[in-house]
């Protein structure tokens, strides 16, 4: 019996994992796939809501971590996971995507030594991403997990391209698609039931959906400012259109520490929320009419669902969705945003395409990948 490890912290990983782990229940009788979720995400809305809805079992261990600065959470984790690994003793640990309990993990498992004398093996899902932003949490995250897995299974060619050019070894790099579209494609008819639309008096098409989180929008001053008359110029071009903008709290703080308040209550058919679980939230950007955002996963989302995307950042580490998907880098450029927005009332925006092996089944290939590694 082989023994293999999730490691999960924030509500993506969840989203990524969930397919891979379905898949590995159709082999229980040669694998053991435990979930160790890390507490990086510890309240309800960010991580338990998602594991009910994604159909995943209670995770096997929890290592409460909290909230912390990236060096002291990281700390936190190598300490508890080192602990976990030693106890377990699996034959793989999977990690995914780019957060803090990904490098992490993949840290720790390559400083312990099996019976064989090697590290613990190491595949990373959704490898070779790269902004090439170093200034960016993530990027620290994705290169140093990158250098330490064994293994990597990548979402696009340009993650195929970005390890070769690194020095991964080409026969352990396998581009498998991308299992954050597995879990969308799943559970699009599920969160089609969804009865958000209602609950927030708003209708199909009729609607803008904002999603900010990262601390160059946010926390700086001038920027959250540039933020607000872009939703104002919003109003302008469409005087009808809802603004659903499910906001931290920590940003409503921020908010009102700039002293923007009065700015943000001047927005028009504003609609400040607290965070969505999965269901809703799918529901509520497969019927939007254009998303602005700074998350990564968004812009994957909105390509697949051929949803206008305006990614509020001046690169991104996903080049597929912009390439030929829906989505359009435009930094806090009103003039670049503005534009955009105007072709997407009038229809010019361009259409996109769903991008190469997007297709539901990359938990299913993945599998396969593994069962033949921990042989």
């Amino acid at each position: 019996m082989k023994k293999i490890i999730s490691v999960v912290g924030a509500r993506p990983n969840f989203m990524k994992m969930a397919p891979i782990h379905k898949k590995l229940l159709d082999h229980k009788s040669k694998i053991i796939h435990k979930i160790v979720h890390t507490g990086q995400h510890y309240d309800n809305k960010m991580s338990g809501v998602f594991i009910k809805e994604l159909d995943l079992p209670k995770p096997h261990i929890y290592l409460a971590i909290g909230s912390a600065s990236h060096a002291e959470q990281k700390a936190r984790i190598m300490i508890e996971f080192e602990k976990i690994l030693i106890k377990e003793k699996p034959d793989l640990v999977l990690v995914y995507g780019d957060i803090n309990s990904t490098a992490a993990a993949a840290l720790v498992s390559s400083k312990i030594l099996t019976k064989t004398g090697r590290s613990v093996p190491v595949a990373h899902i959704e490898s070779g991403l790269r902004s090439n932003d170093r200034t960016m949490p993530e990027e620290i995250n994705r290169l140093v997990t990158d250098v330490l897995s064994d293994y990597h299974f990548v979402t696009e060619y340009s993650g195929v391209k970005n390890l070769l050019n690194e020095g991964a070894d080409k026969k352990n790099i396998f581009f498998a698609g991308n299992t954050m579209i597995d879990s969308l494609v799943f559970y699009l008819a599920k969160a089609g039931k969804s009865g958000i639309l209602k609950e927030l008096c708003i209708s199909e098409k009729q609607y803008a959906i904002v999603t900010l989180h990262r601390p160059s929008n946010v926390d700086v001053k001038e920027n959250m400012r540039k933020i607000i008359s872009i939703f104002q110029n919003i109003n302008k071009i469409n005087p009808l259109l809802d603004i659903v903008f499910p906001v931290h709290p920590r940003t409503l703080k921020m908010i009102g520490e700039f002293g923007l308040e009065k700015n943000i209550q001047s927005v028009k058919n504003l609609i400040l929320t607290e965070s969505f679980g999965y269901f809703d939230f799918l529901k509520l950007t497969s019927n939007a009419k254009f998303i602005l955002t700074d998350s990564g996963g968004i812009q994957e989302e909105s390509t697949f669902l051929r949803v206008p995307c305006i990614t509020l950042r001046e690169n991104t580490e996903r080049p597929v969705t912009s390439e030929i998907g829906t989505n359009v880098i435009c930094g806090l450029n009103e003039k670049k945003i503005i534009k955009h927005i105007k072709e997407i009332e009038n229809g010019s925006f361009k259409k996109g395409k769903i991008p190469e092996l997007w297709d539901g089944k990359a938990a299913e290939r993945i599998v396969k990948i593994i069962l033949k590694i921990i042989k």
